[in-house]
């Protein structure tokens, strides 16, 4: 955001935070700087969000918007308005350095002040995201799938390198194989859509070789591939033939 021209400064009161400031080429933020503002970004742990927010809302003026950037919450994380506007601004990208681009992703927003909606619209189009609104008593099922679709990934990664682990192939080895695997996947879901995309044993209505790959599993891992493989069955049921799709269903019993 600072680099699209908007005066952005920071605010941390631990020194590890101020050194982070620092080292980013950004500004500290003062008590007048937090006074002045329009609105003021939470950019803190979830369980910390209400807390922070009764600070700030005892000391600043209620010109000053507060918005959290928590997926799971809803805006009453923030406590109750009394004239003060509140949002959320939650960028739905996998953030794991300080120096990762927002651009091409998208951030849901949500508020009940029509001014900081136009706002928060206008942050995600300077920083080249696309802007969606989340209703406010479904934020734990958005976020749920979020992070199936990011941290879960990863976890479902490990799992893969660890099959692999049991055919006898190094974790470093497997992981290097199976990046361009999954990059590959990714790339047929942007263009053909998930059913579209869809590879493997299942798609081909290969019991066989389904009750393989289970037989070969360690315990810890076959539950999990069970379970994906019967949601995979329901993208491509109807492609199936009768008998090939009910020897899928008795094998992922």
């Amino acid at each position: 955001m600072s680099a699209t021209g908007w005066p952005v400064t920071l605010h941390s009161r631990g020194d590890e935070g101020r050194r982070r400031i620092a080292a980013l080429g950004l500004k500290p933020s003062t008590p007048e700087d937090l006074r002045r503002a329009r609105l003021i970004l939470l950019c803190v742990p979830d369980a910390e969000v209400p807390r922070v927010a009764k600070e700030l809302a005892s000391t600043l003026p209620r010109s000053v918007a507060l918005v959290h950037t928590a997926g799971a919450l809803s805006l009453q994380a923030l406590g109750e308005p009394r004239g003060r506007a509140l949002g959320s601004f939650h960028p739905l990208c996998a953030v794991s350095s300080a120096h990762d681009s927002l651009a091409g992703h998208t951030a849901s927003i949500s508020t009940r002040s029509s001014p900081l909606r136009e706002v928060l619209r206008h942050m995600a189009e300077d920083v080249k995201l696309e802007a969606i609104e989340v209703p406010e008593a479904h934020r734990p099922a958005y976020h749920a799938g979020a992070v199936m679709s990011a941290g879960l990934v990863v976890a479902l990664a490990d799992a893969a390198v660890a099959a692999l682990g049991t055919a006898g192939i190094a974790p470093d080895a497997a992981l290097r194989a199976l990046l361009p695997l999954m990059r590959s996947a990714l790339r047929g879901m942007d263009a053909r859509g998930l059913a579209g995309s869809l590879t493997g044993p299942i798609v081909r209505g290969d019991a066989g070789v389904v009750g393989a790959h289970l037989d070969a599993l360690p315990d810890d891992l076959a539950p999990i591939y069970r379970l994906l493989s019967r949601r995979a069955l329901k993208l491509v049921s109807e492609r199936l033939s009768p008998e090939s799709r009910a020897a899928l269903e008795k094998r992922l019993r």
